[in-house]
């Protein structure tokens, strides 16, 4: 028998004197037991709580209190400890009531030495058993916790029996608030629902699964994460059979590789692009400059006042459209040329008042009130001219997002750390952008405006990579849109 704490709660001190010269005799390779000894109730809790056993001897019949009204508290004091019920006589009815007090086992007097010890030895062994897996699961779970990945297991009805840090993190809620509630359908997009649940099912029966499940997740306060879930099924003892969830976030890479992929696509388009251009613009000029002499040609006639101005406001028309068409191809030689930019020092804040001087009337005709943030002093290393068009772009997509005017605030700052970075930020009141299309804003001819191009955006994140700088939009719908642009500073 392995060395441990024993204590015997009897208030006869020569039987409790007996029962410990036997179990201590009974010492094993662990080493020579521990045997306290308590003359009460009350006493044995108070030892119970002082030093904890594996193992306690109780009467059933003592002083202060009843044995089997001592269980569940000396368990409460001692969690991983047994209680062995010791008694003159035990009907049926009181060893079903013992047990289900959590009595470990009833020994009836007179028993045998050898008796006593193996019942002391089972129920020593199984309280080793306890904490050994207590503190097995301790490290399991702080393995779990401690990773950066997703760790989750799952019961037969998809509901949530193990949460780790970073799922909880994650998913805005605390682990223990996770616990029981259905995964699939609280964090999974419906569109991923079925795919999901058809490879939980496919685990739970042992069936292969495909090496890759990604799904959307539902992440409080953000946009969708993609992650890639590898599953498999295990039985717990406790629980039953779960299928166990292991998460890894993959947003950023999968936007990388959209980025990388995009740009590619732009590269191979230049050379088109810059051909294209050329045989479209030849046109463009010449139908603006013959809409140019229609209208001079519509003045030298007679026609009447009326019918002159519906002339005219027709060739006005046309011509808006061919503007719209040439500041359109404008935007696209822009973002798929690949030009190389100046590395010079850059005044930001003077630049971001220029830009708002710039774009005053404008926003005074849409009732827009501008409010300016800017640092002073604030330097970065890069093209001014192709910096200008990043703030100019943004603020004119924040004007045009507030129809009934509203509030611009154009902010500029030094992040200061590791690799200093300046941080242009400029936020509208307008009303948001959906969730479902935040993620394509950035996309090509992505745009959520009537007569948009599409390509605003894609020329900022373009010079802004070029930058080598990073770029953050975060919009919440009925209450604006914030974009946020880190340039290095040079420093």
């Amino acid at each position: 028998m392995s060395a441990g704490r024993v204590l015997i709660v009897d208030d006869n001190a020569d039987l409790a004197t007996t029962l410990r010269d036997v179990l201590v005799s009974a010492g094993g390779d662990g080493g020579p037991l521990v045997v306290d000894v308590a003359e009460s109730g009350a006493s044995a809790l108070a030892r119970a709580k002082e030093t904890g056993f594996d193992v306690a001897l109780v009467d059933v019949k003592l002083p202060d209190t009843s044995g089997v009204d001592l269980i569940r508290p000396l368990r409460d004091a001692s969690p991983h400890g047994e209680v062995v019920l010791i008694t003159g006589f035990a009907s049926m009815d009181a060893a079903i009531a013992a047990l289900r007090a959590g009595a470990f086992a009833m020994i009836l007097k007179s028993f045998r030495p050898d008796e006593l010890v193996t019942t002391v030895r089972q129920a020593m062994t199984k309280a080793r058993l306890q904490r050994e897996r207590e503190d097995l699961e301790r490290r399991y779970r702080a393995v779990a916790d401690l990773t950066d990945v997703l760790v989750l297991a799952l019961d037969a009805r998809n509901q949530v029996a193990l949460f780790n840090r970073k799922a909880a993190e994650l998913a805005g809620v605390s682990a223990e608030a996770a616990v029981g509630r259905e995964f699939v359908r609280a964090w999974i997009p419906r569109g991923d629902q079925a795919r999901l649940e058809e490879a939980l099912s496919l685990a739970r029966r042992g069936k292969r699964i495909p090496p890759d499940v990604e799904t959307g997740f539902v992440a409080t306060g953000d946009a969708p994460r993609r992650i890639r879930w590898h599953l498999g099924a295990a039985v717990d003892s406790d629980e039953g059979e779960l299928v166990y969830g292991i998460g890894i976030d993959v947003t950023e890479r999968r936007a990388l590789e959209k980025r990388a992929a995009d740009a590619e696509a732009l590269s191979a388009m230049g050379t088109l692009a810059l051909n294209l251009a050329h045989e479209i613009r030849n046109p463009l000029n010449a139908a603006k400059l013959q809409l140019h002499l229609l209208g001079k040609d519509v003045d030298k006639l007679a026609p009447e006042a009326e019918t002159r101005a519906a002339v005219r406001q027709r060739i006005a028309i046309v011509g808006d459209e061919i503007a719209r068409l040439n500041r359109l191809l404008s935007e696209f030689l822009e973002l798929a040329r690949p030009r190389g930019i100046a590395r010079e020092p850059v005044h930001v804040g003077e630049l971001v008042d220029s830009v708002l001087s710039l774009e005053r009337e404008s926003a005074e005709a849409r009732g827009v009130r501008v409010v300016r943030d800017v640092c002073s002093g604030v330097t970065a290393i890069g093209d001014a001219e192709k910096l200008r068009q990043v703030v100019l772009n943004l603020v004119v997509n924040a004007l045009e997002a507030m129809k009934d005017g509203g509030v611009l605030t154009a902010r500029v700052a030094r992040e200061d750390g590791a690799g200093e970075r300046i941080v242009i930020a400029v936020e509208d009141t307008g009303a948001g952008i959906d969730p479902a299309v935040r993620g394509q804003v950035f996309d090509p001819f992505f745009t959520t405006k009537e007569a948009g191009t599409g390509l605003g955006l894609s020329i900022v994140r373009k010079i802004v990579d070029q930058h080598g700088g990073d770029v953050q939009l975060d919009s919440e719908v009925g209450k604006g849109t914030t974009v946020r642009v880190w340039i290095p500073s040079g420093r």
